[in-house]
């Protein structure tokens, strides 16, 4: 099993409405909970009762396209409303996720880190110290877990910021955007997506569902041909549509089935019906 570690703030674990788009199931797709790997199911990172659709769950479809024979784990460990002093090297968050990875890697080869950061440091001048902080950051982590050429995939803050609603108050985000892109193209294996084009659910900071979902081929492409994806995929629409199209397996549709009954949504004998 090759793992990814997610971690950032809330973009990162996933705030997008769950009923906006078609639901990812994939028995190849695995996550990290108490301690198990179990079959993916969004919220992924479930940090805050409205945790929702994170960019992770297509990464990890995309993962599984091209790795026709695999099996890919996530590691969910982004800490919504986190500044990057929280993620400081001595702090709860960076040890948790030290110590989730590490558990990991018995079971699995740590493959990536997908970061997501920034929304609260975009004001009173937090970009100014912000390629530093997370220089020692990265570099650390990469120490802590003996990985110091793991692939670190970096994405750049909405466009949207700056504007409405809670992301009213993030008025320096195209500058910590410019720390971001150039952290990314400064430093070994680390490399930058932008979120061009995607657009915001209406709280104004949260990339909704659909744009999650390009995110996540974003990051993919990043991933895969080891390179800075500085605009939009021309091709993210067909992407999505192959991801929405796939024909669920047996065990994933009896998996389906087994949660429908857990939340009184069909009989029992509707349940071994279909699993029978």
């Amino acid at each position: 099993m090759k793992s990814f570690l997610m971690i950032g703030q809330s973009n990162m674990a996933g705030r997008g409405f769950v009923h906006e788009v078609a639901p990812i199931y994939n028995e190849r797709i695995q996550m990290l909970r108490n301690g198990r790997w179990q079959m993916m199911t969004e919220p992924i990172n479930y940090d805050r009762p409205v945790s929702g659709i994170s960019l992770a769950g297509s990464f990890a479809d995309m993962w599984c396209r091209q790795n026709q024979e695999d099996v890919i784990g996530l590691i969910p460990c982004a800490e919504g409303g986190s500044m990057l002093d929280e993620w400081a090297v001595d702090g709860v968050l960076f040890k948790h996720a030290v110590t989730e990875a590490k558990f990991a890697m018995q079971s699995s080869d740590l493959a990536g880190i997908l970061w997501h950061q920034g929304e609260s440091d975009s004001s009173n001048g937090n970009y100014k110290v912000y390629y530093d902080k997370l220089l020692l950051i990265i570099e650390t982590l990469r120490k802590e877990l003996n990985v110091p050429n793991i692939p670190i995939i970096i994405g750049g803050l909405g466009d949207f910021l700056g504007k409405e609603g809670f992301g009213k108050s993030c008025t320096e985000f195209k500058y910590v955007n410019q720390e971001l892109e150039r952290f990314a193209f400064e430093q070994d294996n680390c490399y930058f997506v932008t979120a061009k084009g995607l657009t915001s659910n209406h709280d104004g900071i949260h990339f909704d569902s659909i744009s999650q979902r390009k995110f996540g081929v974003r990051y993919f492409d990043a991933f895969s041909n080891k390179h800075h994806v500085s605009e939009p995929l021309m091709n993210e629409n067909e992407l999505l549509s192959l991801i929405q199209s796939r024909t669920y397996t047996k065990t994933e549709k009896s998996y389906i089935k087994s949660m429908e009954f857990a939340l009184g949504k069909i009989s029992y004998e509707e349940f071994i019906s279909h699993v029978m």
